[in-house]
């Protein structure tokens, strides 16, 4: 497994040891090297998997504990360790802290908590492996028909390109939504199911409950029904979006244009929020309403990139210069227009990647998709890896 993080566990409660290995077993960057029950037979299991971290449970004899974890680090300089406790009264964390232990957090363990302790005491980035941070984007529109859902699920599958990346789509126009038509896929569970279900996941039981495209990337739908769409509570909900970034590189989400409740959430966790629109009066007059809006929304307004679609439609359009005086601020990227193609690709349900591979609006959005993931742009004439070919000689192989 490539930049991976290697881990071992010492817990002698069976109940919270059983439970942390629930949780490792979905994550793509974590091996688990060994777990063990007894803290005297701890330091010759490190001996033998030579781990990145170590988690310590120390309440069921916290001074044998601390003397362990001081141990491990004298031993071991550049060991992580995590220290695991119930208790959390500051003399508890500090004794901990004072003893070697890089993070201390408590049970019941919350998967996002132990995702960031686990990215702290480690060198590698656990979002993405290779060192590079995890990204999320949301991706939503100035009005409908302005292809928000073209683009959100096209910039999914181009960011699957890397076999290297996890990548997962979540639809949130929870009344119309239609990413699994994009992709021609009927899926078995939908983002209510998950969401009602929360608190009994763990990140391999949310794998299973997604869906697979041949392209690598794993789908969350909205409900089936529309009555479903004020089922889901925000409390869930961002431990959904939570488990998904423990457990995938990258993520997608999909938005309303209706910039309820959930939609706002997604612009708070997302890294970047693409806001689509028309070179046209009605589109940019919606842009400033909804950019002045998010500035009461903290943490929204500035991660909001400006993307021009079916750029070139007509001459009537307003010009890029005159679109960005209207708005006071920049254009981030034009994706051309390419209507016969999306529209081929779309009752096909299967990606641009797959269905025009060579089309401007294709080319487009793998630039954007690179470029919003930090990927430095391939000069002319540089190989494409023999890892990148297999993977999508073996997609295409499947649609043929």
């Amino acid at each position: 497994m490539s930049a991976s993080i290697r881990l071992s566990i010492c817990d002698p409660n069976d109940k919270t040891r059983e439970h942390l290995k629930k949780y490792l077993v979905g994550l793509d960057r974590v091996w688990l090297e060994a777990d063990c029950s007894r803290y005297e037979f701890f330091p010759e299991v490190v001996l033998q998997t030579s781990p990145d971290v170590v988690v310590v449970n120390i309440d069921q004899n916290e001074p044998v504990a601390l003397s362990l974890i001081q141990s491990l680090k004298a031993t071991h300089s550049s060991l992580g360790v995590i220290a695991l406790s119930q208790r959390t009264d500051g003399q508890v964390i500090l004794r901990a802290m004072r003893a070697g232990a890089g993070e201390f957090i408590t049970t019941p363990i919350q998967i996002d908590e132990l995702f960031q302790a686990l990215e702290r005491v480690s060198s590698i980035g656990l979002a993405a492996g290779r060192n590079k941070p995890g990204v999320t984007i949301a991706v939503t529109g100035s009005s409908g028909g302005v292809g928000a859902t073209t683009i959100a699920v096209n910039l999914a599958c181009a960011m699957a390109r890397d076999p290297g990346n996890s990548v997962v789509l979540v639809d949130l126009d929870l009344a119309v939504g239609d990413a699994d038509v994009f992709l021609d896929t009927i899926p078995d569970y939908t983002l209510l199911d998950v969401a009602q279900n929360i608190a009994r996941l763990d990140l391999a039981m949310l794998r299973k409950s997604l869906t697979k495209h041949d392209s690598g990337v794993y789908l969350l739908p909205r409900p089936i029904h529309l009555e479903d769409m004020d089922s889901i509570s925000t409390e869930d909900f961002r431990k959904v979006l939570s488990l998904l970034k423990a457990s995938f590189s990258h993520m997608v989400l999909d938005l309303s244009k209706s910039f309820g409740r959930l939609d706002l959430v997604s612009m708070q966790m997302a890294d970047q929020t693409l806001l689509l629109t028309q070179l046209d009066l009605p589109c940019l007059r919606n842009v400033v309403r909804i950019l002045n809006s998010m500035e009461h929304h903290n943490g929204i307004n500035d991660k909001i990139k400006i993307v021009v679609n079916r750029s070139g439609l007509d001459k009537s359009q307003i010009n890029s210069t005159n679109a960005e005086e209207t708005i006071n601020r920049p254009i981030y990227w034009r994706i051309p227009n390419n209507y016969s193609v999306v529209s081929e690709s779309r009752n096909n349900g299967v990606p641009l990647l797959v269905q025009s591979p060579k089309a401007a609006i294709t080319l487009s959005i793998n630039e954007l998709s690179d470029k919003l993931c930090g990927v430095e742009p391939v000069a002319e004439g540089t190989e494409v890896t023999e890892e990148k070919k297999k993977h999508w000689l073996k997609f295409l192989a499947k649609k043929s």
